[in-house]
């Protein structure tokens, strides 16, 4: 990609790494999930309104997308546009979850607001629509 080329190397490296944390996350991969995350990592959840739950270090937001998984092992990741300007990203993503005994298919659509240090996402804000 030719825009790739006149990139900044910051604004290069917090892509790659968003990219290597989204990959991992659409596999439901933890241990791949927190690799890609530093050992100081924080992460807001998108629930409960209205501020969401925060989790702060590897093992509570590894515990977190642990029971995040297991809660939702049919769920779907896409990524609707992912921009970055230096150690900042944002990816606008639908998740989708597939029915289950208890649960009909839906979907819900929303934000997260990356930060990025030493190639490794240390900040993961989520927001959602509605």
């Amino acid at each position: 990609m030719h825009e790739m080329e006149h990139r900044d190397p910051v604004t290069g490296s917090t892509l790659e790494a968003v990219e290597r944390f989204n990959q991992a996350f659409s596999r439901h991969d933890v241990d791949a999930v927190m690799a890609a995350m530093t050992e100081d990592c924080v992460f807001e959840n998108t629930f409960p309104p209205p501020d969401g739950e925060r989790y702060e270090g590897q093992a509570a937001v590894r515990a977190f997308w642990e029971a995040f998984f297991r809660s939702s092992p049919n769920a779907v990741f896409e990524v609707e546009e992912m921009f970055a300007a230096g150690d900042r990203c944002v990816v606008r993503w639908l998740y989708r979850w597939a029915p289950d005994a208890e649960s009909k298919p839906g979907h819900v659509r929303g934000v997260d607001l990356f930060r990025v240090r030493d190639g490794k996402v240390a900040e993961k804000l989520s927001y959602v629509k509605g």
